[in-house]
């Protein structure tokens, strides 16, 4: 895989949220109402509140019981607080439109939303906890809010704005949903507004130079963050806008809009519940199969890669042999860079582990080129890899066997050093003995030479002592048929 995750690069992007939040009721389409000016008056009286509210929370602090009434007096002071700067709340019964004005201290300073988990850091600040963690696994130990170095990575329940919220929540009808998978990253307000403006701009009829900054600024991002790349999950809509580009002749014909859009994809097919959205849309295999035949290298290899990641869902792998992705992903195989190489090598094992795949690999020379690869001693792992796979096939054994790759597997497990490729080639082998007797002399020569059989059934891993043993006993099979024939 090319792209390298730095999860620490957004922090900037993170921080940069408006003090004023809007949010959407379940019964409202109305946006949230800004908060009114205060009167002098209202600005006496909203200082003795605050006085009030920090002498609780002190109180709360400081104290090791658990002070329920202490924070109860401290809901109602927030409460009252709250009134002086937004006025209260009207209400008309049976009305499905309240204007609501969330509290700033409601919202983590890193995502830009309500908090689910509030806690206390050691710079005294509130964070919501699978924000705020997710920020320290990845290293980062300042505070997001003040930017100062936090003196230990603590997280202390803030069960006052906890009780806050829900409160308010259920006050006014607001039902937090929970946060995705927090082991795929959690996707903030920003990311969503920032993922939003580029599609928007790669979608609409801007100028195509900005189509461009915006295809590339969108691949940068998706390869720094991985959260970044959980956002296409709630925007059904966002590989279709993608592509959108390719309806357009001066990007479509771009070298460098094709390799940011390949590596686009590829980025977002990295997290495991997007594999399934992108292989459904009708539009991203066949674009990533022409970018096989007739990008860069770099295109090339990048295409190859985002297959081999979509290939990890099931239904992908059939659906994209069946679309014709199996012929130019042998002929990069064969003609690729060492990094292309690997990667349609990789692609190739992947699609072939669907057993219906096995027969067009070896129609569109799969093992052709895999044997070329291991006699020119290029990529010979992933070859044998390839060919131990594709050596159940009986079409694949005849295959190897007619391409003289008997000599070349007993080259390998006589002088490669690696134990892997010794099994791997042993597992060939034991196929092709199995389908085809007429190669038993060959082995059997070896064998009487060299011993080569005999020494792998002592010194190879336990998968080509089995099929070295295996292999003997063929030859001991047909060396007694062969006698009592006479």
């Amino acid at each position: 895989m090319k792209e390298v995750i730095e999860e620490d690069e957004v922090d900037e992007a993170r921080k940069s949220r408006r003090k004023t939040t809007s949010i959407r009721s379940p019964s409202t389409s109305e946006s949230i109402a800004a908060p009114a000016m205060l009167s002098s008056a209202a600005s006496a009286a909203a200082a003795e509140r605050k006085k009030e509210l920090r002498r609780l929370v002190k109180k709360i602090s400081e104290e090791d019981d658990d002070q329920t009434v202490t924070y109860d007096k401290a809901a109602a002071a927030l409460s009252a607080l709250r009134d002086l700067k937004v006025g209260p709340k009207e209400r008309k019964k049976g009305d499905r439109i309240h204007p609501l004005a969330i509290p700033e201290h409601f919202l983590c300073p890193i995502s830009g939303e309500i908090m689910r988990d509030p806690v206390v850091l050691a710079s005294g600040q509130t964070c919501d906890r699978a924000f705020i963690q997710e920020r320290l696994n990845s290293g980062n130990r300042t505070c997001p809010k003040t930017q100062e170095v936090l003196t230990n990575t603590i997280l202390i329940p803030n069960h006052l704005v906890q009780s806050m919220i829900s409160e308010w929540c259920k006050e006014n009808g607001v039902n937090l949903s929970p946060l995705g998978n927090q082991d795929e990253g959690l996707v903030t307000k920003n990311e969503r507004d920032t993922f939003d403006e580029l599609l928007g701009k790669i979608s609409s009829p801007s100028p195509a130079i900005e189509r461009r900054q915006a295809i590339r600024e969108l691949r940068l991002l998706t390869k720094r963050n991985r959260s970044f790349r959980a956002v296409i999950g709630e925007k059904p809509n966002a590989i279709s806008q993608l592509l959108s580009v390719l309806s357009i002749p001066s990007l479509t014909e771009d070298p460098q809009v094709q390799e940011d859009t390949v590596t686009t994809i590829l980025n977002l097919s990295i997290h495991d519940n997007n594999k399934k959205i992108i292989g459904d849309s009708p539009q991203v295999i066949p674009f990533l199969i022409d970018s096989l035949k007739s990008g860069t290298m770099e295109t090339r290899s990048n295409s190859a890669a985002a297959l081999f990641s979509l290939s990890a869902f099931d239904s992908n792998k059939v659906k994209i042999c069946q679309m014709g992705a199996m012929k130019p992903l042998v002929d990069l195989l064969e003609h690729g860079s060492p990094t292309a190489k690997k990667d349609a090598a990789t692609a190739i094992f992947n699609l072939c582990m669907a057993h219906v795949n096995k027969a067009t690999a070896v129609r569109d020379g799969a093992v052709v080129v895999a044997l070329k690869a291991i006699a020119d001693c290029s990529l010979v792992d992933e070859s044998l890899t390839i060919l131990a796979f594709l050596s159940s096939d009986q079409d694949a054994a005849e295959k190897i066997s007619e391409n003289d790759g008997v000599a070349c597997l007993l080259s390998i497990i006589r002088d490669n050093p690696n134990s892997r490729n010794k099994e791997n080639a042993a597992v060939v082998l034991y196929s092709i003995c199995m389908y085809d007797r007429s190669i038993l002399k060959e082995v059997r020569e070896e064998e009487d030479s060299k011993g080569t059989m005999s020494w792998l059934t002592q010194n190879g891993t336990s998968r080509a002592r089995r099929k070295a043993a295996g292999i003997l006993e063929r030859l001991k099979q047909t060396m007694s048929s062969t006698y009592h024939s006479y």
